[in-house]
């Protein structure tokens, strides 16, 4: 079938656990625990409950918010460290970028997907397999174009002549780190393989559901729309992306470190991990813990409705996206060293977080304005 140029396992998939209504594949058995809902994940409340939290207040069925986590908690401190680590070692390869560095470490701390938008040849690709090194974590890639097929991303079942049943081989969404190079050169049918994987953390083929190796993280790289052979990203998947980037041309000293391969590709393979799968997964609970007081909730969900009503914006911003804005802002707290998010931190996520989800009329050729100026006029809560 299509995808010739995309390296997948396959390993025969000959045993199946059944786990509620999802089958567990060995791939995913082996290295990592099935995925379970986010509120039963360790660390104690999510950005969820944060957001509920609120409206339990405001009816009196909950007398206080959840408390914050000390900042002597070892378990935040080795989380902060492993960002401070994470961050080092991405801009030890990804050269004058600290502000993509920092939403790359954002995307790790928090779970959420993440969608790099720029010109090819700035850095895209090295971004993706520079955070999958330093997370210690597999990384497998998927290169965009127009055959690839659903099947070559998700996986397929074949039938095998020696055991006579029917076997799931797994795509190479099964990893850790998938980084989908070009995504909007895939076909839309192509791309809605991955509407499931994002969401719910489980693919299902053939009737059969199959857990993903958890943490699961996708990062995918986008041309700029326009290009030729590119297929605009849909509303549900551009939604799916928690957060959203760009690199930009780097500045003429640092190009010129790169010639001289300072940086790059070289350092990129002399890259070490800077944690293990373990501790990464540790760290999103422990970020997940992060407090967030329901004016700062409160906050994040006003910058969010706002873009619903922007008269040039036909399309805002999801109750989904004030959900990641929250978990994005306690990833921040944590690469800032603080056990607790504020509205800074809602600020310094917001642009990346909503810019992407925007639907506009087409008088608007800069999707962050929008944003900017909302965080300009919405006024901002006291400590």
């Amino acid at each position: 079938m299509g995808g010739a140029n995309i390296t997948h396992r396959h390993a025969t998939v000959t045993q199946r656990v059944m786990t509620g209504n999802v089958v567990r594949s060995p791939v995913a058995a082996a290295r990592t625990r099935r995925r379970v809902d986010r509120s039963d994940r360790p660390g104690g409340t999510t950005s969820e409950g944060n957001l509920m939290t609120i409206g339990a207040v405001r009816q009196g069925a909950v007398s206080e918010v959840p408390t914050a986590l000390p900042p002597e908690d070892p378990a935040f401190a080795a989380a902060s460290g492993l960002a401070r680590r994470l961050f080092d070692s991405l801009c030890g390869v990804v050269l004058g970028t600290p502000g993509a560095v920092s939403v790359a470490v954002v995307a790790a701390l928090s779970g959420e997907h993440l969608l790099v938008e720029d010109v090819p040849g700035v850095g895209k690709t090295l971004l993706a397999a520079a955070l999958a090194r330093s997370l210690g974590a597999d990384l497998s890639r998927i290169q965009g174009h127009p055959d690839l097929l659903p099947s070559d991303v998700t996986g397929v079942t074949v039938f095998s002549q020696d055991t006579r049943e029917w076997d799931f081989r797994p795509g190479p969404v099964f990893a850790h780190v998938v980084l989908l190079d070009e995504l909007n050169r895939t076909p839309p049918r192509t791309q809605s393989a991955l509407l499931e994987a994002m969401e719910e953390g489980q693919v299902s083929v053939d009737r059969t559901s199959w857990a993903l190796p958890h943490p699961h993280l996708v990062l995918a790289t986008q041309s700029p729309v326009g290009q030729l052979g590119t297929f605009p990203l849909v509303e549900s998947q551009l939604d799916r992306f928690g957060l959203a980037t760009s690199i930009g041309y780097p500045t003429a000293d640092v190009e010129a470190r790169l010639v001289l391969r300072d940086g790059g590709r070289s350092a990129l393979h002399r890259l070490e991990p800077v944690c293990s799968v373990e501790e990464w997964e540790r760290s999103l609970g422990t970020t997940a813990a992060v407090r967030v007081t329901p004016s700062v909730a409160e906050y994040a969900v006003t910058v969010v409705r706002a873009t619903r009503s922007i008269g040039a914006v036909r399309l805002g911003a999801s109750p989904r996206a004030a959900i990641s804005l929250i978990r994005c802002a306690q990833a921040h707290a944590v690469l800032a060293g603080r056990p607790y998010a504020t509205p800074d931190d809602v600020q310094a996520m917001a642009v990346h977080c909503l810019s992407h989800r925007l639907v506009t009329d087409g008088s608007i050729r800069d999707r962050s304005e929008p944003i900017r100026q909302i965080l300009a006029t919405t006024p901002v809560p006291g400590p």
